[in-house]
């Protein structure tokens, strides 16, 4: 039996108890799975203490829906990962939407250097415009690829640290990700969005 399947068959009996209430098991998983929840939400974030309070809600949305996991599916690893990365995105998007103090006085020349000009204006609207094509032609790809590409260039994992956190071959993720970018390349420059290597 590989490493691997010994992995997933000891995660598939721990999440297994959690569902029947056994807290104990939550504790064994805590304590192998705390550090990669923590690493991933880190990098979202880019704030320890914001990563914290993310690793600790993933772990209670673990233990909430622990009968929802299904191992004929995929590995706990790869589950408990993609709910790290929901939750991260979601603590950060509520970050972003905080309401920010305005100390500009547009009445005082000496803020008008602050102010942002029409053209930065039109370069960020245009920006935000493409940012939603490409999360869309993104979505468009198969779960896998997609997965894979948003772990190494949203969360700067490498593709081994991938391969490690999937419990998929190293092959396969490098696969995935330059088929993935093949695919979403030609998606966008259909929409007419240049690639940057291309420029």
């Amino acid at each position: 039996m590989s490493y691997r399947s010994v992995v997933h068959d000891v995660d598939t009996q721990l999440i297994e108890r959690l569902a029947r209430g056994d807290m104990a098991a939550l504790d064994e998983l805590y304590t192998r799975y705390a550090r990669s929840v923590y690493s991933l939400a880190l990098r979202i974030l880019g704030d320890s203490a914001d990563a914290e309070e993310v690793t600790q809600d993933v772990f209670e949305r673990v233990w909430r829906h622990a009968r929802s996991f299904d191992a004929q599916r995929g590995q706990f690893s790869a589950w408990l990962l993609g709910v790290t990365h929901h939750v991260a995105v979601d603590a950060l998007r509520k970050r972003q939407r905080r309401p920010q103090l305005l100390t500009v006085d547009r009445d005082d020349p000496r803020d008008w250097p602050n102010l942002p000009a029409p053209d930065d204006v039109s370069e960020t609207t245009l920006r935000h415009l493409q940012a939603q094509q490409i999360r869309r032609a993104l979505r468009a790809l198969p779960p896998p690829q997609q997965q894979a590409i948003e772990l190494a260039y949203f969360n700067g994992m490498s593709h081994l640290e991938i391969a490690a956190a999937l419990g998929d071959p190293l092959g396969t993720v490098k696969a995935r990700i330059r088929r993935g970018m093949q695919r979403l390349r030609a998606a966008l420059q259909g929409l007419g969005i240049e690639d940057d290597d291309e420029r």
